[in-house]
């Protein structure tokens, strides 16, 4: 039970997150007239994203053990934190791989994208996440504890917090299939739900009608 509150509080966690970055993200457009980023800057503002949820994240850790530091917490903490992270990769790739098959040859609405780079900012957040647990100070930074606090204060407000707490609700299911899909895929080798989309299917019967003729993302 402890498990299941600990992740559902996590995925309140990272919806409240999301949505005062998107604030952010909405100032940053608003400055620079609407122009799209190039992919030097998509990469940077997505790894400071990343950089402060994951501090913010073990704040939360610290939170929830008054200071000290749960090996088990922190362990949870960062497979969430992992699966997370490749869950957004794996939306953006499937994103891109449905308008590059449906959308008969038009540029993609968001090209900013390279499967590298969405790695690497991955390893480094993960790896800090690690490094945090030797160096917990680094996290008690001004912007991360404002994150922090501000995170805690919409989730007591009446309205939002309950918005919030059921997207933490869908969050926990979401977490929940995917780690007996991960047990049941080591066990069997087959996952309990296929993670298929339609796109997906659609895809494969090309293959069979023999109109093979989707590339690979770069």
């Amino acid at each position: 039970m402890e498990l299941l509150n600990f992740i559902f509080r996590l995925g309140v966690l990272f919806a409240i997150y999301g949505f005062i970055w998107g604030i952010f993200e909405l100032g940053l457009k608003l400055l620079s007239s609407g122009r799209r980023k190039t992919l030097t800057e998509e990469y940077l503002i997505k790894a400071v994203k990343y950089i402060f949820l994951v501090d913010v994240t073990f704040l939360f850790c610290l939170d929830l053990e008054h200071e000290n530091i749960s090996t088990y917490n922190l362990t949870m903490a960062a497979l969430v934190l992992l699966t997370y992270f490749m869950g957004k990769l794996q939306n953006k790739q499937n994103q891109l791989a449905m308008f590059k098959m449906m959308g008969n040859g038009m540029q993609p609405p968001v090209n900013n994208f390279n499967i590298k780079a969405e790695i690497g900012i991955i390893a480094i957040a993960i790896a800090l996440f690690i490094s945090l647990i030797f160096f917990p100070e680094i996290a008690k930074n001004p912007i991360s504890i404002w994150f922090h606090e501000s995170i805690l204060n919409i989730e007591d407000t009446p309205i939002f917090g309950f918005i919030f707490k059921v997207i933490g609700f869908f969050f926990l299911i979401s977490m929940l299939v995917k780690m007996m899909n991960a047990i049941m895929y080591l066990i069997s080798g087959r996952p309990i739900v296929q993670a298929t989309s339609s796109f997906q299917n659609f895809q494969n019967k090309k293959k069979e009608d023999g109109f093979d003729d989707f590339e690979e993302l770069e």
